[in-house]
């Protein structure tokens, strides 16, 4: 969840303050990226994983006020769905041998969040789409309670002037129409951080969009939404199109969508933050009573509320974090690369792989002496990205060097060693490492992930007479015996 606003709707003075603050921020931003000591001497890596509630038909569970009340613990928030929830995982380093206790850690606290879920009623999923949601479910009663998510629905809503067409592709093509941003709950996805020196961030932006393809590949895990079988990862179209704020006539003048990829490599970190406030006018004119210019001049950490609250209503797949830290009595600004590309699930141990792969892989990637990006048009990254999304684990995607190739064959012959190499420049055991990327070689070798489970298993049920709705409730119940194993998902049976 991001920040909390106070006021759902804003008048004219205060998007004009809004937008004076914010460009303010920019300025000392700039100033601080080039005076200030940014921390970075101990970089953290973090993660945050949303789920899905349901009952005990595996139908969404509008319950996350009750499961939180229950839980009882400050890592698990609200999501924009009353059926969804988010567990932030602490900080903490990578080396060593902090993989393996994290996945200790992470099920352990998922398992007792478990227990007190179901003592109301509820269990948790983790996936990428809930594929037994339906339309009747998003009518009324879906929206958690929260100033922000009424505050954007409203903005979304009011610089859109209509309701949102959702239409995507697919076996099973879709399309509906959203009066609200319902559909934008139905994504739940998984989020890796990186703290960053602010010299090294461009590299590491630049390499997660590169690996952003068959990163998506090897990990979709969102092929219904509906009741329709769509992309491997509907996810990402979805998340695109049910927060896109432009009528036809905006998107054919070239305006850009707030779920954006982007759209060419950068130098800087400051790029990212300039063309957010270039391209995307403010959905949360929230206006704070910093002084960003004074703080600085004082010696003080301005918190910059307003570049941050702007930041957090542009929807990068990979997207840049400024925060602030109390490092010993005294604020500390630091960077984090934050990546949005991978859905929730199926496991513990396959969240932890495929996070494992995206820290090994940038590292080597983003210190290599002659950068992918230098030989790789960016709009091919974005073409991998998409394909990637489509067809998941069968995607045929474009690589420098090697040309145009089944993303299994990439991560086995290309990636996995890239991998490899960068986790063990991190510092990470081998025991980690091999516990880890051998996941990822299983699913690529056996040509299995969450997506391609669910599809098959779908399929089978529904040969064996069962009509799509209680194929889909049967699968997710399967899913979710499989999911509390631990047992990484290119080894399910159906």
């Amino acid at each position: 969840m991001g920040e909390e606003v106070r006021r759902t709707t804003y008048d004219r003075a205060q998007r004009q303050e809004y937008r004076r603050k914010v460009r303010l921020c920019l300025d000392v931003f700039e100033t601080m990226l080039a005076q200030s000591r940014f921390d970075a001497d101990r970089p953290l890596t973090g993660m945050e994983i949303e789920c899905n509630l349901v009952d005990s038909d595996y139908l969404p569970a509008m319950s996350n006020r009750s499961v939180l009340e229950a839980i009882a613990d400050p890592a698990y928030q609200t999501e924009l769905g009353a059926y969804n929830i988010e567990f932030n995982v602490p900080p903490r380093p990578l080396p060593g041998h902090t993989g393996l206790d994290l996945e200790a850690e992470v099920r352990a606290s998922l398992n007792d969040a478990e227990a007190k879920a179901k003592s109301g009623g509820a269990h948790i999923v983790m996936i990428g789409i809930l594929p037994t949601l339906m339309p009747e479910h998003l009518d009324d009663g879906w929206m958690s309670e929260s100033t922000r998510y009424a505050a954007l629905n409203d903005s979304i809503f009011s610089a859109r002037g209509e309701d949102i067409p959702i239409n995507i592709t697919g076996p099973e093509p879709l399309s509906w129409h959203a009066a609200t941003i319902a559909p934008e709950s139905a994504c739940t996805s998984m989020q890796l951080h990186l703290q960053l020196a602010p010299g090294e961030f461009a590299a590491n932006w630049n390499a997660a969009q590169v690996f952003a393809g068959p990163q998506l590949a090897l990990a979709a895990n969102s092929p219904y939404f509906f009741g329709h079988q769509l992309w491997s990862e509907t996810r990402i179209e979805l998340f695109a199109q049910s927060t896109d704020t432009r009528p036809e006539e905006l998107k054919s003048q070239g305006v850009r969508p707030r779920v954006w990829f982007g759209e060419r490599w950068i130098t800087s970190v400051l790029d990212l933050f300039r063309e957010n406030i270039r391209y995307f006018p403010s959905l949360l004119p929230e206006v704070s009573d910093e002084d960003p210019v004074a703080e600085l001049a004082a010696g003080r950490t301005p918190q910059l509320a307003e570049l941050r609250l702007h930041n957090g209503t542009v929807y990068r797949w990979n997207r840049p974090v400024y925060d602030v830290l109390d490092v010993e009595g005294t604020g500390r600004p630091h960077l984090r690369l934050e990546n949005r590309v991978l859905p929730a699930g199926p496991t513990v141990i396959d969240m932890l792989a495929n996070a494992a792969f995206y820290y090994g892989v940038l590292r080597s990637l983003s210190e290599a002496q002659d950068p992918l990006w230098n030989r790789m048009d960016f709009v091919v990254a974005e073409a991998n990205f998409l394909k990637a999304a489509r067809h998941g684990i069968d995607a045929r995607l474009h690589w420098p060097g090697v040309g145009e190739v089944p993303a299994r064959e990439l991560v086995l012959d290309t990636l996995l060693p890239l991998a490899e190499e960068g986790l063990r420049d991190w510092g990470v055991d081998a025991e980690v490492r091999d516990r880890f990327l051998g996941v990822i070689e299983g699913r690529a070798r056996a040509g299995r992930n969450g997506a391609s489970w669910q599809v098959s298993t779908v399929r089978s049920l529904e040969d064996g007479g069962m009509s799509r709705q209680a194929a889909l409730a049967e699968m997710l119940r399967r899913y979710c015996e499989h999911m509390h194993t631990n047992q990484p998902v290119h080894t399910w049976d159906s």
